[in-house]
């Protein structure tokens, strides 16, 4: 069996309130937790990290999944991952539809 090699990267978690819920969300994997509290947010997601890297790579499809997230290899031979870069973040006005 080979053994597998890690790369450290960083990851933009933004945190979010819904109602009396705290959402902890990476948009680099379009994944995200909640809980009560923040701090419980960052710790869950801490948690489901690591298990959904090692399942998505179990399953083989790893290198989709990234890709599909904007994920880009990097490097001499290619072998390194390079998340989306986030570059910005603004508010826009929109006008929703609301029941009469």
């Amino acid at each position: 069996m080979a053994k597998l090699k890690f790369q450290k990267v960083i990851l933009t978690v933004e945190f979010y309130r819904e109602g009396n819920k705290f959402i902890a969300y990476s948009p680099a994997l379009d994944l995200s937790t909640c809980a009560d509290t923040q701090e419980q947010s960052k710790k869950r997601f801490e948690e489901m990290l690591p298990i959904f890297l090692e399942e998505i790579d179990r399953m083989g499809t790893l290198e989709d999944v990234l890709m599909e997230c904007g994920w880009r290899k990097t490097g001499r031979l290619q072998k390194r991952w390079m998340p989306p870069i986030s570059v910005g973040r603004g508010q826009e006005e929109v006008s929703i539809p609301c029941p009469a």
